[in-house]
């Protein structure tokens, strides 16, 4: 059997804001009708609550302090996979696929390197959102695809809903959307200021939903190519508000995957309950397509999902691992999650929530702490996610939970061990650092 097709598209800062995560308010009829059609994961998570650490995880499989990518790519951040890493799109195009990227990418600065051999080009048109471009772009790919023999992996990027400072409402040129209403999330205060913000949200995702729809319609003009295509709709992380991005709190880790594929009987509205890590993604993709990893390239510390489309005994995942290094600012943090337990170690005393706002002077605030701006990191904290789901109540100090705490503790360190996590050593210099001594040398 050939090799099927890849598109993924992914969202910036969309968590499960969807009508289909049950978010009765937002209008996203294309991706709720991908999740009908489709598989939808309920419970799957990335392995860092900020934009180029979790993408670099999703498309290698490995954990930002594996990959290099412990920060943001862009500017002066600088972080970038190290040159041994294998990106998805290269695997595929080493197995004789063709690649294209339409729109963001965000995990490397050397596009060109990680794999893709064509980079479409993405319009610049006053007043239409960029998503709207991008699914353009990816939908002339897919028509131009038709005389072709070889498989095709198409990765498709959105701006949108990343906040788009100085544009009305804060959330690019999309009208805001109160057509059926405004949810704000329970872990933030329900006022004025989050109910606009909220609105403009909105609004960002129901345009991103329509370049959705604009996408899979150029897919399905071809019906045996819409047949053998492997369908991924997933984001790099939580919703862009206090408490979730750049937060290990679970608004901050929860995420949408939703995946299809007709010609292996991948379809048809199922839901998956298992706690899926994103950097599983790789290796089921992989697994899926039949396509084996170049002998050369790092361990993947993903394991794949397959089994649990293809009926094939499956053993879920006793835990989860996530964390964050570098972001804005250092703000070094691992957490651990199973079904029941989150706990979290904090390494340097920061505020207690990085501000994803992007404004001096945020509209949106949280319920817990009531005053971000004063409250400070624990060194440890430990939640009951079925008695606290907000994860309100730090219990990492009560006695009648230390043998929980112990026994996370305990294999939360096991973990960074198995994984050679640099904070066991010390401060991770940032690039940034590397090239101050730089300039202070050759000055």
């Amino acid at each position: 059997m050939a090799f099927p097709n890849v598109l993924i598209i992914i969202a910036h800062d969309l968590g499960r804001h969807l009508g289909c995560y049950g978010v009765p308010t937002v209008q996203s009829p294309n991706i709720d009708a991908l999740a009908a059609d489709g598989v939808k994961f309920t419970n799957a998570y990335c392995v860092a609550p900020q934009c180029s650490p979790s993408r670099a995880a999703l498309f290698t499989g490995r954990y930002p302090h594996q990959n290099g990518v412990m920060g943001l790519c862009h500017a002066l951040f600088a972080w970038d996979l190290y040159p041994e890493e294998r990106h998805l799109a290269a695997i595929l195009n080493g197995a004789g696929y063709l690649t294209a990227l339409a729109g963001v990418q965000h995990e490397t600065t050397r596009p060109k390197e990680m794999g893709w051999q064509e980079i479409l080009p993405v319009r610049v048109v006053d007043g239409r959102p960029q998503c709207a471009r991008a699914a353009d772009a990816a939908a002339a790919y897919l028509r131009g695809r038709a005389a072709k023999e070889e498989p095709f992996y198409l990765q498709v990027g959105f701006f949108e809903p990343h906040r788009a400072p100085g544009t009305p409402g804060e959330f690019g040129t999309m009208p805001a959307d109160r057509q059926k209403g405004v949810t704000v999330p329970p872990f933030l205060v329900d006022d004025a200021g989050a109910e606009e913000e909220l609105a403009h949200y909105q609004g960002a995702v129901r345009a991103m939903d329509a370049a959705v729809g604009t996408i899979l319609a150029a897919l399905a003009e071809d019906r045996a190519r819409n047949e053998n295509t492997i369908v991924v709709f997933t984001t790099d992380h939580g919703i862009p508000f206090p408490r979730a991005k750049c937060s290990v709190y679970d608004p901050g880790l929860q995420i949408c995957l939703l995946l299809r594929w007709h010609a292996n009987g991948i379809h048809g509205g199922q839901a998956i309950p298992a706690m899926i890590p994103n950097i599983d993604l790789l290796p089921s993709l992989l697994e899926l397509a039949g396509v084996s990893r170049p002998r050369d390239a790092p361990p993947v510390a993903g394991r794949s999902f397959a089994p649990l489309l293809t009926g094939k005994p499956y053993a879920p995942r006793a835990e989860i691992y996530g964390g964050m290094t570098y972001h804005d600012y250092y703000d070094p943090l691992r957490c651990i999650r199973t079904d029941r337990w989150k706990l979290i170690v904090s390494f340097c005393y920061n505020l207690s929530l990085m501000d994803p706002s992007q404004e001096w002077r945020p509209r949106t605030i949280t319920k817990t702490p009531p005053d971000p701006s004063r409250a400070r990191h624990d060194l440890v904290e430990l939640y009951d996610l079925q008695a606290d789901p907000r994860e309100t109540r730090n219990l990492a100090s009560d006695p009648a939970h230390a043998a929980v705490r112990t026994d996370l503790l305990r294999r939360l360190r096991a973990f960074m061990e198995e994984t050679n996590d640099p904070l066991l050593k010390g401060v991770p210099p940032s690039p940034m650092h590397r090239m101050a001594l730089d300039a202070l040398q050759h000055a």
